[in-house]
């Protein structure tokens, strides 16, 4: 039996990489300085998506929201075999908290139309709090399973996952259609395949080309520019190689559920944390040391 999967998956900046330059005067990320990647645990349930449509038939949607440079990752989508990729991009839900986000993905998903398991990444690298998924599940009206390390079947309309719960594993069963976020000992992804890579690298979303014939066509009327891309678009959805570009108006959400409007959490304070002292201290194996070791902490604040 076949069964068609939507899997969201998230760019975001690489918190590996992180120097003086990646956090502004007001203690705040500036993501701008830090290479955006394919957050790394998406890339598990983008494996996870594909090894059931693999064995069962069916098909593989994938869905990013964020703005046109995460058309990257829905390339690296293609090129290991999705079968349809979204781009949700909308300044109108710029600062969207956890809240926001699910709701945002959840209609998205809505409108994709039929599924019948939506994957996710156990988390995201820039925020850690593992909400979205869990929240999606619910404004989906599905049941959700967490922390999936192996997917051990699906039969006729039901699915039995072991999930990982940090002291230990239980097999967990449910009906589809179910939401499932999958940790980073699921599985091992596969990699790019090179046909896929070159059949996909000239994949588009519309604003790409927008820009791509701004750029080129400097002194053209905004009439001439509009042609090339109308002429451009219709190219790359002949050719298969165009990727869906959605605003919120496309999954027809409501407004102050979005953005900042949408988003209850507040920000109580900010930390800039630095660190001045030079050096090292060498601590003694021993119990004493350890001892005088925590009651400098403490007087200097570090702890307490």
């Amino acid at each position: 039996m076949p069964y068609d999967c939507v899997l969201m998956v998230k760019q975001v900046p690489d918190t590996t990489n992180v120097t003086a330059d990646a956090m502004r005067k007001d203690g705040t990320v500036n993501r701008g300085a830090l290479p955006a990647i394919f957050n790394p645990e998406d890339k598990y349930a983008l494996e996870a998506a594909l090894e059931v449509r693999d064995r069962h038939g069916g098909s593989v949607t994938a869905i990013s929201m964020g703005p046109p440079k995460a058309a990257d990752i829905l390339r690296e989508c293609l090129y290991r075999g999705v079968d349809r990729a979204i781009l949700l991009t909308d300044r109108r839900a710029a600062a969207s908290d956890t809240l926001a986000t699910s709701y945002i993905l959840a209609q998205a998903v809505k409108t994709i139309g039929r599924f019948d398991i939506v994957f996710a990444g156990r988390q995201a690298i820039d925020g850690d709090t593992a909400q979205v998924g869990p929240q999606c599940a619910q404004k989906l009206g599905v049941t959700q399973i967490t922390y999936l390390e192996e997917l051990v079947s699906i039969e006729d309309r039901t699915i039995r996952i072991r999930r990982n719960f940090g002291d230990g594993w239980e097999i967990v069963e449910a009906e589809l259609p179910v939401l499932v976020t999958v940790m980073n000992t699921a599985n091992r992804p596969r990699p790019a395949a090179a046909r896929k890579i070159m059949r996909f690298k000239r994949a588009r979303v519309e604003m790409e080309v927008a820009s791509e014939v701004s750029a080129a066509m400097k002194s053209a009327s905004a009439d001439e520019r509009a042609d090339q891309v109308a002429r451009r678009v219709d190219t790359l959805r002949e050719g298969g190689l165009l990727i869906e570009q959605w605003d919120l108006d496309t999954i027809g959400a409501d407004l102050s559920r979005c953005g900042l409007a949408g988003s209850p959490t507040k920000v109580y304070k900010v930390q800039s944390i630095v660190l001045t002292k030079e050096g090292y201290t060498e601590v003694p194996p021993t119990e004493e040391a350890t001892r005088q070791m925590i009651r400098e902490l403490i007087v200097d604040h570090t702890l307490g």
